[in-house]
């Protein structure tokens, strides 16, 4: 199992990799992949009071695997993008990798996400806003790239404030 300790840190080489896909023999290993990512995630919403997803090469799992923890668990492996909205809208940013920098960035207001969930089966989902927001977030780190690396510029960096306990 891993834990906050394993999550890769801003500055970490693996964190700017591009991850492998993610095959149909390794199916039985993305059980295991969720639960640390869930475990590390929970911890993070204890310790920092923010998460809804997460990347599994911000374990050091070099695989094209997103998991998120909305209103449900949502498994996306081997994701791709249709229909980027031309439209765009900026927000600050966070990262558990770098939990106490947030980054004004730029987003896709809408977009289709193409993926195969636990049971390589094929979905579609088109998403919006907020959500929109969070799966490009999550699937630039399978492509080795962090909101750092988009920040719109060089004033566009912020710590966050100290959660109320």
């Amino acid at each position: 199992m891993k834990y906050l300790k394993d999550l890769l840190q801003l500055g970490e080489p693996r964190l700017y990799e591009v991850c492998e896909p993610v095959y149909e023999y390794e199916l039985p290993l993305v059980k295991e992949w969720v639960a640390d990512l869930h475990n590390v995630m929970e911890e993070i919403r204890i310790k920092y009071k923010f998460g809804r997803g997460i990347a599994a090469p911000q374990l050091g799992i070099m695989k094209r695997l997103i998991y998120l923890n909305l209103d449900r668990p949502i498994i996306i492996i081997n994701p791709t993008f249709d229909n980027l909205s031309e439209e765009m809208f900026e927000l600050w940013d966070d990262c558990m990798s770098f939990p106490n920098l947030l980054v004004k960035v730029k987003r896709h207001k809408v977009l289709t996400i193409n993926y195969l969930d636990e049971n390589w089966q094929p979905k579609t989902w088109q998403v919006h806003d907020s959500i929109s927001e969070l799966l490009q977030h999550e699937y630039d780190h399978l492509d080795g790239v962090l909101c750092t690396m988009r920040a719109i510029d060089n004033q566009s960096f912020k710590w966050r404030p100290t959660p109320e306990y």
